[in-house]
């Protein structure tokens, strides 16, 4: 990729930022190279709560894609979004707009009752920010997941290979960073559910993942 007219400000092990980072390399992998220059911010050295981060976000939070005319956008799925209309060739979403809201339906699910709690479980168990342990919190996450979950289950219960069907979508990108996180702090709350774990050690091989997952 040469000449990237994008940068991504993102830190590869948090959940939001990888989000991102695993639908570019899909898009990599099914020929479409997006160009946006990837730029890491160290939040354990704190560079996400500095002037020159919070010129891009005041919030501070990352992933952060600043556009060609130097503006930013600062939430994970509208980058995603917005990455799927500027280049439509390749993009991931379904053609058919009734599956397309099938598709988007299941990432909101994921990303808000999956990968939140399994950030917050995270964060109170052991948190990479170094916030300290808090038990409870990290029992009630780990509680509110358990419908979350046994609905992915069951929704794989067709033999499908990616949560949405044959096809990567965003879901599975969102899914898989936010358990890349809990691998981080050796945590695994998938439980007696075959049909995720099964989907988990596919997705784990592919190339995007390959090249985007550290843990």
């Amino acid at each position: 990729m040469s000449d990237p007219s994008m940068k991504l400000y993102m830190v590869p092990l948090a959940p939001n930022p990888t989000k991102v980072m695993l639908y570019i390399a899909e898009r990599a992998a099914a020929g479409a190279e997006l160009p946006v220059e990837q730029i890491v911010v160290n939040t354990l050295k704190g560079r996400h709560r500095q002037p020159e981060h919070l010129a891009r976000n005041p919030f501070g939070t990352l992933p952060v894609l600043e556009l060609d005319d130097g503006s930013h956008l600062i939430e994970s799925l509208a980058i995603v979004e917005f990455l799927e209309e500027r280049f439509p060739d390749g993009a991931l979403r379904e053609a058919d707009v009734e599956r397309r809201a099938r598709s988007r339906d299941l990432e909101r699910v994921v990303d808000l009752r999956v990968a939140g709690p399994m950030a917050r479980y995270v964060h109170a168990a052991k948190s990479p920010l170094g916030l300290p342990p808090d038990h409870a919190a990290a029992a009630a996450a780990e509680e509110s997941l358990e419908g979350p979950l046994d609905y992915l289950e069951a929704l794989l219960d067709d033999g499908r290979a990616l949560l949405t069907g044959e096809r990567v979508a965003i879901a599975d990108c969102t899914m898989q960073a936010a358990l890349q996180f809990l691998r981080f702090v050796d945590a695994d709350l998938l439980g007696d559910r075959p049909n995720l774990r099964a989907w988990d050690a596919r997705y784990r091989e592919r190339q995007a993942a390959q090249a985007v997952l550290k843990w």
